[in-house]
């Protein structure tokens, strides 16, 4: 394979390498291109630093990506250590951090016993329970005390230690005068608008229990007995009373009256007592964890995620991940402490160590096998067979049947890969794409089954499976073939019932769902309709028959009998070549193979393609004879009915002489979603003549956003969302199959 390798300046060289290529063999092949002595380089790929003890397998370096080369500098051993005595220097001026000092003091709205509503700042709602403690600080200790007016109930700066009836393990929480009220008791029953009041409300799942806040009325609507049936208006959350507007309240019959604070010293002998006292009944709230409803108390959910007890809640780390709880002794290994660290992950959700490391340690090697290690000594493991896949198609599912819009019969690939990367066959190295439940959608024709006999127009094919390929890439048969799986899933695509004993064939032939079919120039040792490179996309073909037979080999073999079936000119006929000429259909390489190519060492290349003189014995290529590309009828007369692209369209056209691919392309390029980045599906023209699809500027206006996504002029929230009908029809006629699964 070849990768590039780039310095701080931006220039780069492409080099090929092995997987098994140690980063010290690299490092010897980067002096000889940059110049740059070992001792000085420094490689780094995805966030690593490659260490020269590893192979650059282990870094999962793959097919054309970028190794950045950074260069040590020269340092002055004496400035070294004048900056580390100036550093030093600075790190003695710093001073100690000091903590406040609490001392416990008396309240004039409050008294320690007190049961109280508190808001806590974590849900911004408001809970039951008692004050345990009051405290000031020290610095306000020594300030002027302050009077406070019984109708203005400002800050008074003391901190009210509360603990909370919903948390009874665990700590009390520390909150102002401005979260803290006498608790609410009494239910209204009367709510009108403008009033505030205390209701229930779940602000994830509104029809459902959930935490106690503050709401504004604004309107009720009242059934036959004079009752409030339906109650709307404005909730108030979190420490700065945000405002949550248009609430629907389910629970009309929780509505309870908000208890003004009163001073110690104008209680009544019945306020005393009834601050003291506990409500008979708790408020009902939804339970904090969905599993155990609250209800018991041993939960490994709600608890430690291991033993499932709630105790010492000091000695639980927390998953930032999972977000589950554990003790530090339940840990596999138990650990003493609670880790200081800023984020701390459990072993479920702890990455490898082997992706992710830390400054300082070393990543662990990858185990190679004997075989591995001499295909290493052979000077293999450069080729692209098992490279990974540089991109993902997406303008049509991966279980898309029939052709795949904008590739034309003829195209040819250099790789397997490549034909992974255009969709047209997944797998990379598979013969059969399917499944077993829905049917095949593509095949290759690699010349790897002595059974399989290629005629063109007509190929017997020999399904996968009966054969030992444990540790290696190809074998002969060893055991008999089944109709299972892949071979199953060829067999669906034929117009006749499933039979797995005896095979069928179809009486209508065509009725059966089309196959894609790839020829690898490997094939062409049994056959002469096979490319002499690269991977030839062939067209359609379809299922006639299927059966089971000795093979060669003296094991059974399901074959199956394939027609072509396709609109276009076969690319070994006459007619197929010009169109192929016609179409300007040439190899396609991967980026940055040929410059890879320029530069590769003369052993890892065949004999009659090593340097002559210095340079690549190239075949001279033809010149290309470009056919422009005629619209059918029907499709520019949709354009012509697309006013509002018109000028869009006009600039569309004016790639029609460069050809069908180029054309494809160009609308593509044009009509591509900035929302979900794909190619539009029923598509909306906006008032600034943007397109996108109708789904993406629904869910722009479910969250509010009322802009075009590309230039931000507003449409309004009241803006009527028509589909573009001529639009779509054009793009489906152009790019059939691509609103699948849309």
């Amino acid at each position: 394979m070849y990768v590039s390798v780039r310095n701080i300046n931006g220039e780069s060289i492409t080099i090929t390498i092995s997987k098994f290529t140690s980063v010290q063999e690299l490092k010897e092949i980067i002096e000889k291109e940059f110049h740059v002595s070992i001792n000085k380089q420094r490689l780094f790929f995805s966030g690593k630093q490659l260490e020269d003890e590893h192979i650059v397998c282990d870094y999962n370096v793959n097919v054309n990506d970028v190794i950045q080369l950074m260069i040590r500098p020269d340092i002055n051993e004496d400035n070294g250590k004048i900056e580390h005595e100036d550093n030093c220097k600075e790190s003695s001026v710093l001073e100690p951090h000091n903590d406040k000092v609490v001392i416990p003091c008396e309240s004039l709205y409050f008294k320690i016993g007190d049961v109280v509503d508190a808001k806590d700042i974590c849900y911004g709602a408001w809970f039951e329970g008692k004050i345990i403690g009051i405290y000031k600080t020290q610095n306000d200790i020594d300030q002027d005390q302050h009077e406070f007016d019984s109708k203005s109930f400002i800050d008074d700066g003391l901190i009210y230690k509360v603990l909370l009836n919903r948390y009874p393990y665990s700590n009390p929480i520390n909150v102002g005068l401005n979260e803290l009220r006498p608790r609410a008791r009494y239910v209204t029953e009367n709510a009108k608008k403008g009033d505030i009041i205390m209701v229930n409300y779940n602000m994830e799942r509104p029809t459902e229990r959930g935490l106690w806040y503050d709401l504004m009325v604004t309107s009720v609507t009242l059934n036959k007995t004079g009752k409030p049936s339906v109650i709307k208006g404005n909730l108030y959350f979190g420490s700065e009373n945000n405002v949550l507007n248009d609430c629907k309240i389910k629970f009309v019959n929780d509505l309870f009256k908000i208890e003004q604070r009163i001073l110690v010293c104008e209680r009544s002998e019945e306020d005393l007592i009834l601050m003291q006292k506990e409500t008979d009944e708790p408020r009902t709230s939804a339970p904090f964890c969905d599993w155990c409803k609250d209800k018991t108390s041993k939960c490994t959910y709600c608890n430690c995620h291991v033993c499932g007890i709630k105790a010492e809640p000091e000695k639980q780390v927390l998953c930032d991940e999972c977000n589950m709880a554990y003790h530090i002794w339940c840990l596999t290994p138990p650990l003493d402490k609670v880790p200081e660290v800023d984020e701390w992950y459990c072993h479920k959700c702890k990455n490898d160590e082997n992706e992710i490391i830390k400054a300082g340690d070393k990543l662990k090697k990858r185990k190679i096998n004997s075989r591995a290690k001499l295909n290493k000594i052979g000077n293999k493991g450069r080729g692209m067979a098992c490279v990974g896949r540089a991109k993902d198609f997406t303008l049509v599912p991966f279980n898309h049947i029939g052709a795949i819009p904008g590739i034309e019969v003829g195209t040819t690939w250099k790789f397997r890969m490549q034909v992974a990367e255009a969709g047209v066959h997944r797998p990379h190295v598979a013969g059969i794409h399917g499944r077993e439940n829905h049917g095949a959608y593509s095949i290759v024709l690699s010349g790897g089954y002595e059974d399989d006999i290629d005629n063109g127009d007509e190929i017997i094919y020999t399904g996968s499976g009966g054969r030992d390929l444990t540790g290696r890439r190809t074998a002969g048969q060893s055991c008999d073939q089944t109709l299972t799986r892949l071979n199953k899933a060829l067999a669906l695509n034929c117009k006749a019932p499933l039979d797995p004993i005896n095979g069928a064939e179809a009486e209508d032939w065509r009725q059966g769902n089309p196959v894609r079919v790839v020829r690898n120039f490997r094939g062409a040792k049994h056959s002469k309709y096979a490319p002499k490179e690269g991977n030839r996309y062939d067209g359609l073909y379809k299922v006639v028959k299927y059966y089971p037979e000795k093979g060669k080999s003296g094991f059974l073999v399901w074959r199956y009998l394939l027609r072509r079936d396709d609109p276009s000119p076969a690319p070994w006929t006459e007619e197929g070549k010009i169109r192929i000429a016609s179409l300007g259909l040439e190899m396609i390489y991967p980026d940055g193979y040929l410059q890879a190519m320029e530069n590769i060492n003369d052993e890892y290349l065949p004999k009659k393609k090593r340097r002559i003189n210095g340079i690549i014995p190239y075949h001279a290529k033809r010149q290309k004879v470009i056919v422009a590309y005629d619209l059918e009828k029907d499709v520019d007369n949709e354009i012509e009915k697309d006013k509002k692209n018109a000028k869009l369209w006009k600039d569309i056209k004016s790639s029609l002489q460069l050809g069908k691919k180029a054309f494809l392309s160009k609308v593509e390029e044009e009509f591509t979603c900035i929302c979900c980045h794909e190619l539009i599906f029923q598509p909306v023209t906006l008032p600034c003549f943007h397109n996108l699809c109708i789904s993406c500027l629904q869910r722009s206006f479910q969250a509010k956003i009322y802009v075009c996504p590309y230039c931000r002029k507003k449409l309004g929230k009241n803006y009527d969302i028509i589909e573009n009908e001529p639009l779509q029809k054009v793009l489906l006629h152009l790019f059939p199959g691509y609103s699948a699964g849309r």
